[in-house]
């Protein structure tokens, strides 16, 4: 399970917990497995939410709606132009009308979508109706929104930059870390099924066996037939730029996206 995403892979991992923690059997044998699996969960939960909620996202909300209401100022400043009676004002007023329309720049628009457009939208009022503009005095208007526009899409590019260098770090660790518990917790599991028997473990083993396959075929997208495993065998779970491995002694086989026989964990 190589290509599970991020939140997957968190999902996954907390669905094995939820269910190891509820079954008194696997709890009582497996104590210390399952806090070491709980400790490295919160450490990914706590990862992977820093990776989506960055420092900037405040500034940005801040500098989207500076540059939105210096956006409405100026369309409604050349809205008011529309109906002087100076004929040059007026007739600036209409093109420049004209002009918002063809945009159709919407403030609640995909922010990037918005900035790429604004930045074409000033650019044309700079060159192409700078004497429109000047006409009208709105200068003061193209000079703000400029300024705005581009904070934001400073902003913006430095979250990207941000969001790249925790994926490749802290959640690349912890992802790894949930992996490792994963993997301890599934060779002792399997362990305790051999040495007493495999009955009152079948549960445990039977729900995570399903889990897999339901990441197989939901998330990975991996059809039937499309991979087999057999004799022992150690799996992988991971996703995306973050990585990382889970498995650990299984048996039995799978054949694609059907469920592996009962009586261990399959990787």
């Amino acid at each position: 399970m190589e290509r599970l995403n991020n939140g997957a892979h968190f999902l996954f991992i907390s669905n094995v917990l939820a269910r190891a923690e509820a079954d008194a059997n696997v709890k009582s044998k497996l104590s210390a497995q399952i806090v070491s699996l709980k400790t490295a969960k919160e450490h990914e939960d706590e990862d992977l939410k820093v990776s989506q909620k960055s420092m900037l996202t405040d500034d940005i909300a801040t500098a989207d709606a500076e540059r939105d209401g210096f956006y409405s100022g100026y369309k409604k400043a050349v809205n008011g132009f529309k109906n002087l009676p100076v004929e040059n004002m007026a007739k600036a007023a209409k093109v420049l009308t004209q002009h918002i329309k063809d945009y159709a720049i919407d403030p609640k628009m995909q922010l990037d979508k918005e900035t790429g457009l604004l930045m074409n939208f000033i650019d044309d009022l700079e060159k192409k109706y700078s004497s429109e503009v000047q006409t009208l005095s709105l200068g003061a208007f193209v000079t703000a929104l400029k300024a705005a526009n581009e904070k934001v899409r400073t902003l913006t590019a430095t979250r990207t930059d941000e969001r790249m260098a925790k994926a490749v770090g802290a959640l690349k660790a912890s992802r790894k870390a949930s992996d490792e518990a994963y993997r301890q917790l599934v060779k002792f599991v399997n362990a305790y099924a051999l040495i007493e028997g495999d009955s009152k473990y079948l549960s445990f083993i039977d729900y995570v066996n399903t889990e897999i396959v339901h990441y197989k075929r939901e998330v990975i997208g991996q059809k039937s037939g499309s991979a087999q495993t057999s004799g022992t065998t150690g799996g992988t779970t991971g996703g995306g730029s973050a990585g990382g491995s889970t498995g650990g002694t299984t048996g039995g086989s799978t054949t694609g996206g059907t469920t592996p026989p009962s009586g261990e964990i399959d990787g």
